[in-house]
């Protein structure tokens, strides 16, 4: 995932500040934890992959994948 990162974001375009680039690195990891559909996965995107490890075994995270969403008012 660093490499994909890496190729997509960091060496492809210049940023004129790191405000510019986090930005960037924000939307380009939430089209990759929400858009695809991925095999190895059964078909979830690893969004809801994660989300449905966490309602299988709670108590094996700290932290509720489901709250940590960014949304509307963040």
């Amino acid at each position: 995932m660093n490499r994909t990162i890496k190729d997509a974001a960091v060496k492809r375009y210049f940023y004129d500040t790191h405000n510019q680039l986090k930005a960037y690195l924000n939307d380009f990891l939430g089209a990759c934890n929400f858009d695809p559909r991925l095999k190895p996965l059964k078909g979830l995107t690893p969004y809801e992959y994660l989300c449905k490890l966490w309602t299988q075994t709670p108590d094996r995270s700290t932290f509720n994948p489901i709250q940590q969403i960014q949304g509307l008012y963040t």
